[in-house]
């Protein structure tokens, strides 16, 4: 077979002996044909794989981590002290447990701080941080002639009440309220009628401002462990004819089974 001469070689040979991945050969008419040389396996990976994994998202533990460090506001730090308060009145804490706490919560700077605080707490509704505070009414209004008005279960408590009866009754309980604020003043003129205070644990009732005419005013303490307060519900006012009570829920009898 006669040799092959560099110098010989058209521009397209040229071209291809500069290109590592094509080799070059000859035939028995001496004719130059080109075979692809074999991939390297690394070559095949896509080169954006490195991109890829840095533009991947964030962690969920990341994401939470990151809030917990987050600055809290006043509102995220009462939403907490009247989160404590209640848990306070529903026995879940005891007066030492909850100053230390309220102390804490008061004090505290990140999310994750007042977080903290609550761990150990039954989950509530709109509890988590950043949930806005509901707020209350500065006045509600009870109109209430010859018949009956009652306000029970998860009902907001106002900072202030003006309650008129004549002829029927008025009850408030407060056992399921939701409580957003220390006091409760409440203005009541009762003639020939009732008005009741249905509490809890933590919420302390004061008659002491009403002047009651052929009537009577009767406020019943809870028994049992002293627990902080939480509400305290200052009665002002006038009652005649009728009465003005402050009572603890009454206990449900169940029948006893047949032996």
């Amino acid at each position: 077979m006669p040799g092959i001469q560099i110098g010989t070689f058209c521009g397209a040979c040229e071209r291809a002996a500069r290109i590592p991945e094509l080799a070059l050969h000859g035939d028995r008419d001496d004719r130059l044909t080109f075979t692809a040389a074999p991939i390297s396996p690394q070559l095949m990976q896509p080169y954006s794989r490195s991109m890829t994994d840095e533009a991947s998202p964030p962690q969920r533990g990341a994401e939470l981590a990151s809030q917990a460090g987050l600055r809290a506001s006043h509102v995220d730090r009462d939403r907490v002290v009247e989160r404590l308060r209640v848990a306070a009145g529903d026995g879940q804490l005891t007066a030492e447990e909850l100053d230390e706490r309220l102390e804490a919560a008061l004090t505290a700077r990140t999310y994750g701080e007042l977080a903290a605080l609550t761990t150990d707490l039954p989950d509530v509704p709109d509890s988590a941080p950043g949930t806005p505070v509901l707020e209350p009414k500065d006045l509600a209004r009870i109109d209430c002639h010859g018949s009956s008005v009652k306000r029970d279960g998860r009902w907001l408590v106002p900072r202030r009440m003006e309650v008129r009866v004549t002829g029927g009754s008025v009850t408030l309980d407060f056992t399921e309220a939701v409580i957003s604020q220390p006091s409760l003043l409440i203005d009541a003129e009762v003639s020939e009628s009732r008005l009741m205070l249905v509490t809890k644990p933590g919420v302390v009732v004061d008659t002491d401002e009403v002047a009651a005419e052929g009537s009577y005013v009767k406020v019943r303490a809870h028994r049992g462990l002293e627990v902080p307060v939480i509400l305290r519900i200052q009665v002002s006012g006038k009652v005649s004819g009728g009465h003005i009570t402050a009572r603890p829920p009454r206990r449900t009898l169940w029948p006893r089974p047949a032996c």
